[in-house]
């Protein structure tokens, strides 16, 4: 984990917390586990312990966290400006990381402004509780992650933050979310699941984001179709690649405008 990064909408990713605990569906068959387990086996210590196999033998994250410390001063060695995306193997507001902790996450991420960060949570309600707390700016995007209509809630505690730029992570995409309020969204990304056991995700429940965002002139990101080969399943939709991003300040955007590919 560090620079460079697989994801395709971020550059580098940051993991000053690791270990987690499953929250909803969107976790079943969690990437960030099995690379955890596989951390763990190349001698990573901050991996170490925080993952068992459930009753159907996959690897899931058993819900110890670690708090990496010294990873906190990580963005400082990145001269060149990256798009970060922040705790891709936990998540940050985790009920067992402190608040002091996130805040000199978020003392990090101000000082070192020559960087965007992207921010995601299933934790929503912490989020909006800890929002005040908290100091926000441009360069740091808050993103809530929504596989379903079930925990579309997150979206109104994310619109309810102090949060400047907030995004949506629709992946895995388990259902159609055809009444999903995008008011106040600077940027959504939808992706199918991948790996060991994906589920599938329909054309039409992405094409109904997808349409929602053009409407409203949201930038619109398709990660993946997903499936066990992600490969060979690809990125098009209807013919074409989507890779929109908000307005960014610092980073490898700087001088885009809103909506425009990179």
């Amino acid at each position: 984990m560090g620079d460079g990064s697989t994801i395709e909408w971020t550059e580098a990713t940051w993991n000053p917390v690791t270990g987690c605990t499953r929250m909803s569906l969107g976790c079943d068959h969690c990437y960030a586990a099995r690379m955890a387990f596989r951390l763990e086996n190349m001698g990573q210590p901050n991996y170490a312990g925080l993952t068992s196999l459930n009753r159907k033998g996959e690897r899931h994250f058993n819900g110890r966290i670690r708090l990496v410390e010294h990873s906190l001063e990580l963005p400082m060695k990145w001269k060149k400006p990256r798009l970060i995306f922040v705790n891709s193997m936990s998540d940050l507001f985790h009920k067992d990381v402190p608040t002091a902790f996130i805040q000199r996450v978020f003392e990090v991420m101000n000082r070192e402004n020559h960087h965007t960060y992207q921010v995601l949570t299933k934790r929503s309600v912490r989020l909006l509780e800890l929002s005040e707390e908290l100091e926000w700016s441009d360069h740091i995007w808050m993103g809530v992650s929504v596989e379903n209509e079930a925990v579309a809630s997150r979206v109104s505690d994310l619109r309810a933050s102090k949060a400047r730029i907030k995004w949506l992570s629709v992946e895995p995409l388990l259902g159609s979310l055809s009444n999903l309020d995008l008011t106040g969204i600077d940027w959504v990304v939808v992706g199918g699941e991948s790996g060991p056991g994906a589920r599938a995700m329909k054309a039409d429940w992405v094409r109904e984001i997808r349409d929602r965002c053009v409407e409203c002139s949201i930038p619109f990101f398709f990660k993946q179709w997903g499936g066990t080969n992600k490969k060979k399943t690809g990125r098009e939709l209807d013919g074409r690649t989507w890779e929109q991003y908000p307005f960014v300040r610092n980073a490898k955007t700087e001088g885009a405008h809103k909506g425009e590919k990179l």
